[in-house]
């Protein structure tokens, strides 16, 4: 798929330690390096700032789609790609990211998928899905080691 970014990783731990770390708002903004000002609710807009060194003045704000408990937890965010000038202006194309678990031998299999970059016109859509393929990569492996930790 040419809109989507796709991240696999298996972790080491039950899939009840994965699901904590992606619901719970606080251990979730410890991983993926974010203070959020409120708890994921379907439905709901979740606000907060990075605090990923160098992205400390960053807003977050994302729309919870699904709390499917042990399986998916999936929300929608503005197409930036951590682009100042994009954010400043609020840009009117939001991703759906959703992360799928299942049970593997060892522990459980995270499927991490950014989708809907066809909507965001180009140049912007090559910039994005670059910045976020980079940035998925890193917040797969900062998942596992918080989990596993």
């Amino acid at each position: 798929m040419t809109d989507s970014i796709i991240k696999t990783i298996e972790i080491a731990a039950p899939g009840e330690k994965v699901w904590d770390a992606l619901i719970d708002h606080e251990k979730f903004g410890a991983w993926f390096q974010v203070a959020l000002d409120q708890p994921f609710v379907v439905g709901q807009i979740t606000t907060g700032r990075m605090t990923y060194p160098g992205y400390e003045h960053f807003p977050w704000e994302s729309r919870t789609v699904a709390i499917e408990p042990m399986t998916r937890f999936a929300f929608e965010w503005p197409a930036t790609g951590g682009d100042a000038d994009a954010i400043r202006s609020g840009v009117p194309e939001w991703t759906l990211v959703e992360f799928l678990l299942q049970p593997i031998a060892f522990g459980t299999k995270l499927v991490v998928t950014e989708s809907g970059f066809d909507k965001v016109p180009e140049p912007r859509r090559t910039h994005v899905m670059r910045s976020n393929d980079g940035g998925w990569a890193e917040q797969v492996q900062n998942i596992r080691r918080h989990v596993e930790g």
